[in-house]
C-alpha cells in the first residue's frame, strides 16, 4: 500500500482502518497480530497517542517498535513530531453495561462476566454448581471455606497465597471454583483466570516451541487473581517451575492475588524447587480433613434438595455410613440411585440402594483405616499397639511405626497431617521421613521388604 494515499491535511486525521492495514503491511502479520492490533488512536496532531490495554503490551511497543512507528505516520503526515503511548483497556470499560442488563432474579446465579481479551484462551472454564451456596460446611473445611470467601470478598489482597491442599473430592476445587464466580459476579472489573497446572504447563510448552513467550507473560502477568489448581502437576517439571516461579514473584510484587491447590501442603511437594515450596508457603495454607459422617450427611440432603428428590432419609444415613472416602464418591452414588429411580419408575428404598450401589459397597468395605494398619502391624512385630502412639524411639519399636506409617501413606487416602495425628500427635515431616526410610530399606533389605508385601496382602484381603 502506497503510504502517500494515506497523506492527510496537517493536523487533521488521516483513516485509521487504512493506516492499520499500512502498519501490518510495514511490520508483517505475526508482530501485527501479537502487539499491533490492539492500537487504538487517541489523538492525531503533532503529537499522535495511541492506546494499548496493557501495560505490559504498551511497554513492549515502546521499546521495540515505536520509532518505526513514528516514521510510518511521519510519512503519512509531516505534521507528526512524535508518537505517545498511554494503557486504557476499552474491554474492561464495557463491562458494567454489560451486567446490569441481568434480569433482577438472576442477580445471584453464576454468570460467566466477559474477561479480558485473551484469557479465555487460557482459562478453564468454570462448573455453575460449584458456588459458594452449594458448598456444605462443616468442621473438616470450616477453616477452608472461611479464608476462600475472605479472598474472593477482599477489596485488597488478603492472603497471599491462599494453598488450599487435601485428599482427592474433598472440595479443593469447589471452593476455587467458588470463588471465581463470586468475584465475576460482584467484581466484573477483576481479571480473572482459572486452570490446571497441566495446563498451565501445556501452554508454556506452546509458547516454547512456536517462540511465543513474549504473549505467554503478557496473558499470565496481567491478570488480578490466578487460580493454579493441582500444583502438583508441575513436580519434576524444571523450566515449568522456573516460569511459574517467575510469575508468581511479579503477580505478588504487583498485589494481585493468586489461589493454589494441591493434594498435600507446600513443603511436602517433592521434586518442587526449595524457592518455589517457600514461596507457596508465604501466605495461608489450609487443609480440608476428611468429612466427617454429619458433613456426609448435610452433603447428600443439600444434594437430594437441588436434584428435588424426595430421598428416605434411612438410606441417606446408609450412605453417609458406608460410603466415607470422598464428597465426590459420596454424590455419585446418589445419582446414580435417583437415575435409577427416575429413569426405571421405583420408589428409593434401603435394598434397592444396595442392591444397586453393591460395586460401591464392595470396595468401600475393603479401604483399610490407619487404625487397621496399626492394629496388623503390631501383631506382626509383636509390640503393643500403644507403641504406635508413644514417643519411645528404641528401635524394635521405632521401625514398626515408620513400617505402619509407610502402609498408611500408601493404602489410605489420608493427608500427611493427618497420618502423623493418628502416630501420637507427630508432625507430617516425621511421616515423610518414615516413608523414604521404609522405602531407602525396601531396596537392600529383602526380609523387610518381605514384611512390608505381607502386610500389604493381608490388609486388602
Amino acid at each position: 500500500m502506497s503510504l502517500s494515499s494515506l497523506r492527510a491535511s496537517p493536523m487533521q486525521t488521516p483513516d485509521w482502518d487504512q493506516i492499520k492495514k499500512a502498519i501490518r503491511e510495514q511490520f508483517g502479520e505475526t508482530v501485527f497480530h501479537r502487539w499491533l492490533e490492539p492500537l487504538m488512536l487517541k489523538a492525531w496532531g503533532a503529537e499522535v497517542m495511541l492506546a494499548l490495554p496493557t501495560r505490559f503490551m504498551k511497554d513492549w511497543v515502546e521499546a521495540h517498535y515505536a520509532g518505526r512507528l513514528t516514521t510510518l505516520f511521519r510519512n503519512c503526515d509531516p505534521a507528526v513530531e512524535k508518537i505517545r503511548l498511554i494503557v486504557e483497556n476499552t474491554l474492561s470499560a464495557a463491562r458494567p453495561a454489560a451486567m446490569t442488563s441481568a434480569p433482577a432474579h438472576e442477580a445471584h446465579a453464576p454468570s460467566a462476566a466477559p474477561q479480558a481479551s485473551g484469557l479465555d484462551d487460557f482459562s478453564s472454564p468454570l462448573d455453575p454448581r460449584f458456588t459458594f451456596e452449594s458448598f456444605v460446611v462443616g468442621k473438616p473445611n470450616e477453616l477452608a471455606y472461611a479464608a476462600a470467601r475472605r479472598v474472593a470478598e477482599a477489596g485488597s489482597v488478603s492472603f497471599n497465597p491462599l494453598f488450599l491442599y487435601s485428599g482427592v473430592g474433598l472440595g479443593k476445587t469447589h471452593l476455587m471454583h467458588a470463588i471465581a464466580w463470586h468475584i465475576r459476579r460482584t467484581n466484573p472489573l477483576r481479571r480473572v483466570m482459572y486452570l490446571s497446572a497441566e495446563k498451565f504447563m501445556y501452554q508454556f510448552v506452546r509458547a516454547l516451541r512456536f517462540k511465543d513467550t513474549m504473549a505467554f507473560k503478557e496473558q499470565f502477568r496481567n491478570v488480578d487473581v490466578l487460580m493454579i489448581d493441582d500444583i502438583q502437576f508441575i513436580s519434576g517439571k524444571d523450566t515449568t517451575q522456573e516460569e511459574f516461579f517467575h510469575t508468581f514473584n511479579t503477580l505478588v510484587d504487583q498485589n494481585r492475588q493468586i489461589i493454589i491447590s494441591a493434594d498435600k501442603s507446600p513443603h511436602d511437594l517433592e521434586k518442587v524447587e526449595e524457592r518455589l515450596r517457600s514461596r507457596l508457603g508465604w501466605g495461608l495454607c489450609v487443609d480440608l480433613h476428611p468429612t466427617t459422617y454429619e458433613l456426609r450427611l448435610g452433603i447428600l440432603h443439600a444434594k437430594a434438595e437441588a436434584m428435588k428428590c424426595a430421598v428416605p432419609e434411612k438410606v441417606l444415613e446408609f450412605l453417609a455410613q458406608r460410603i466415607t472416602a470422598n464428597v465426590r464418591e459420596l454424590e455419585g452414588a446418589l445419582n446414580r440411585i435417583i437415575a435409577h429411580s427416575q429413569l426405571i419408575g421405583r420408589p428409593i428404598t434401603l435394598e434397592t440402594t444396595q442392591e444397586l450401589l453393591q460395586d460401591l459397597l464392595r470396595a468401600s468395605s475393603r479401604r483399610v483405616s490407619i487404625e487397621d494398619i496399626q492394629k496388623k502391624v503390631a501383631e506382626h512385630y509383636n509390640i503393643k499397639l500403644t507403641d504406635m502412639h508413644s514417643p519411645r524411639r528404641a528401635r524394635a519399636v521405632a521401625r514398626p511405626r515408620q513400617v505402619a506409617m509407610y502402609l498408611a501413606k500408601q493404602l489410605t487416602t489420608r493427608s500427611l497431617p493427618e497420618i502423623g495425628r493418628k502416630f501420637g500427635g507427630r508432625d507430617h515431616t516425621t511421616v515423610i521421613h518414615a516413608v523414604r526410610k521404609i522405602e531407602e530399606l525396601r531396596g537392600g533389605d529383602p526380609i523387610l521388604s518381605e514384611d512390608v508385601e505381607l502386610l500389604k496382602r493381608l490388609l486388602q484381603s
